[in-house]
């Protein structure tokens, strides 16, 4: 896979070329603020770009709004987001097309499961942070839907938030997958959402649904 990464600390920006090299993916590009990460992007045309939401010049959302010029040029290029904290304001206005994660940078450490995301998001999947996906549920009042989900549901409906398929689920909760299509079936349907067999179709209804007036979370 050819990588492109915008990253303004050195430290990381290298730590994270080699892991990837290591990996046995190819760095095409590196960047330490936006404009030259929107330059690397249109040299390289790389399968994936790793982006942190804070980069010069401004040092805010820099990298979150480089992202979104990259995705309205290159609507098939993989984008994964990297935060120091959580700022869910940017996930559901990416995760539309699929092909998009947003993860905080702790989660680089588990090397194995960052690998993964990575595929899953070039490969046209989603991949959420978990500590995002917790911080958008959060702590709901009792007439809101959300409230009559079970314990095992709740479990589900993270995962479903952070892109994984529901043979990924079954895996990760030690389920048999029809147990897990039983248990999405019934989240979607006291959200009362829709079902797709589209992953990252599925995982924006469930961010739409999270993010509605009354229902998103703070970052």
């Amino acid at each position: 896979m050819r990588i492109v990464i915008g990253e303004d600390s050195a430290l990381f920006r290298e730590g994270l070329a080699r892991l990837l090299a290591d990996a046995g993916h190819e760095v095409v590009g590196k960047a330490v603020d936006a404009p030259s990460l929107l330059a690397a992007t249109e040299e390289a045309a790389p399968d994936l770009a790793i982006i942190d939401v804070r980069m010069p010049p401004d040092h805010t959302d820099d990298g979150a709004r480089a992202a979104r010029q990259i995705r309205a040029r290159y609507p098939e290029l993989g984008i994964v987001l990297l935060s120091q904290h959580i700022e869910t304001r940017h996930s559901v206005d990416l995760v539309t097309g699929g092909r998009f994660g947003y993860l905080l940078k702790d989660r680089v450490l588990d090397v194995d499961d960052f690998l993964d995301s990575l595929r899953r998001v070039a490969a046209g999947g989603s991949a959420l942070d978990p500590e995002v996906v917790t911080r958008l549920i959060g702590h709901r009042p009792p007439e809101d839907p959300l409230s009559t989900l079970t314990a095992r549901e709740r479990e589900v409906l993270a995962l479903m938030a952070q892109g994984r398929t529901n043979v990924g689920i079954a895996r990760r909760l030690w389920l048999t997958e029809r147990t897990v299509e039983t248990h999405v079936s019934s989240i979607m349907a006291k959200l009362g959402l829709a079902t797709s067999a589209e992953d990252h179709r599925r995982v924006l209804a469930v961010l739409v649904y999270l993010r509605r007036p009354g229902h998103a979370g703070q970052g």
